[in-house]
């Protein structure tokens, strides 16, 4: 049975802090199937039983699609993963991680902490998203190499003029909010859009440096009401608590603020731009930090580079569900839109999927990944990536030539839809071997329910185009 690593130091040094800043409440939280936080919150007093014993919430929680429905068959003695396993909606046990606390500057008076997922026994839950980032990122560890990320994360902010919040407004999901705008897009980098917004930037801003986020630059995207926010780099395992905690952060403190913020793809306003999150890649001697992504004078890329490249390229597609896990990320999938709609890589090419950012004495040498939505689950993603870019240099894989006419070139497409993508992943032997059979098949079920309710709902489109004519 494996055991709970417990550092005491640190839990000590969190208890110690807690009862200086006179903390009366600590939320803990812990990143669901979606890259949603859950968790519940305890008194202060209480935190060091939570420490010691972890905190039991319902298992179900691990079992719903986006619009929080169970879609397994847990009042069954198989809910799909062994008998009496995540049944009955029973228990399993929230253990706090004390080198992730937070004490939240929007809600002074509460600490925050993100927890790991173990059953009743102590041992990981094999579907704890952050534990899947944990074994890649070892496994990576093990052969020498660290991960090194940067984040460019695109989302929209928007003035609720209604918050739906009547008794008919209520659903599983409920009515969205109706908003309007509060700066006009398509003056990419124009000051004055910048000062539009400055008043949003300076909320981010400050919470995430209350937070201790390594946020980098802030700008006002190409479209209406759209902002970006860029990171510093950073190991992998910590973009991807940062990227859980900002996307938290941003929500919350807007809705305080009467905004709505969202990292939706693709708002269905008009006019839209589709948002992405686009993910910088490089690789570095675990031992002296080397960026080992820079290539020698006369290199286009360094072999090892060359090897990532091609993985993340042969595995592009059936990754596509990690990366964008959303009916609607698939409506970014567009030609001429500065995003990728096929399988490449350029040099500097902001169509292709893959942007090779390196030169011969460039420290900052790197990749891009522009495939990903800015709603994906930040542990899938970056495990994917891992995974992908560890199997190209495992088989010595070659990147094939860069394009220069992303939009023109014969490469493979990425998948049309959530359906497609959803395929690509069940059918995929290399997650299967990397993740086990029961992950696909379970992240593959929670998703199919996703587009199943998609597919059967009408849409606006549909009554357009038939009530009348028919």
């Amino acid at each position: 049975m494996n055991e709970v690593t417990v550092d005491q130091g640190a839990i000590d040094a969190v208890l110690a802090r807690v009862a200086e800043e006179g903390l009366e409440v600590v939320r803990i939280s812990f990143a669901d199937q979606h890259g949603i936080l859950r968790g519940k919150t305890v008194m202060a007093a209480d935190l060091e039983s939570a420490f010691r014993s972890g905190i039991a919430m319902t298992s179900t929680l691990l079992l719903k699609d986006t619009s929080h429905r169970t879609v397994f068959p847990v009042w069954q003695e198989d809910a799909g993963f062994g008998e009496g396993r995540l049944t009955g909606a029973g228990d399993v046990l929230m253990h706090p991680d004390p080198a992730t606390f937070k004490v939240l500057p929007w809600s002074p008076h509460s600490g925050w902490m993100q927890a790991d997922l173990m059953d009743a026994d102590g041992v990981p839950l094999e579907v704890c998203s952050r534990g899947i980032l944990r074994r890649a990122v070892e496994r990576l560890n093990a052969q020498g190499y660290d991960l090194v990320t940067g984040l460019e994360v695109e989302f929209h902010v928007l003035k609720v003029t209604d918050p739906k919040l009547g008794h008919g407004d209520t659903g599983q999901p409920e009515e969205a909010p109706e908003t309007e705008l509060l700066s006009h897009g398509y003056q990419y980098l124009t000051e004055d859009r910048y000062d539009q917004l400055e008043e949003i930037f300076d909320l981010v801003r400050r919470n995430a440096v209350a937070l201790g986020l390594p946020v980098r630059s802030f700008e006002a995207e190409f479209g209406p009401s759209q902002c970006e926010v860029t990171f510093h780099p950073a190991p992998a395992m910590e973009h991807a608590d940062n990227m859980i905690l900002f996307r938290s952060m941003v929500k919350q403190v807007c809705r305080r603020a009467g905004l709505h913020a969202t990292f939706m793809c693709r708002p269905k306003f008009k006019d839209a731009m589709a948002s992405g999150w686009h993910l910088h890649q490089s690789l570095v001697d675990l031992k002296s930090g080397e960026n080992l992504f820079i290539p020698e004078e006369g290199e286009t890329l360094s072999t090892l580079c060359g090897n990532w490249i091609a993985g993340l390229l042969e595995h592009a597609a059936e990754s596509c569900l990690l990366s964008t896990p959303t009916v609607n990320g698939y409506k970014r999938y567009r030609p001429f839109t500065l995003a990728p709609d096929r399988v490449q890589w350029g040099r500097d090419n902001k169509g292709a999927m893959i942007r090779a950012l390196a030169k011969p004495g460039d420290k900052a040498s790197r990749v891009e990944n522009r495939v990903g939505e800015p709603t994906a689950n930040p542990y899938l993603y970056m495990a994917s990536q891992i995974l992908a870019g560890l199997d190209g240099i495992e088989r010595g894989l070659t990147a094939p030539a860069p394009v220069e006419r992303p939009y023109d070139s014969d490469a493979e497409k990425l998948p049309s839809s959530l359906e497609h993508a959803i395929g690509l992943f069940r059918q995929s032997s290399f997650f299967r071997k990397a993740l086990g059979d029961a992950y696909v098949d379970y992240y593959s079920h929670i998703k199919q329910a996703e587009w199943d309710r998609y597919a059967q709902a009408v849409s606006e489109w549909e009554e357009r185009e038939y009530f009348s004519l028919f």
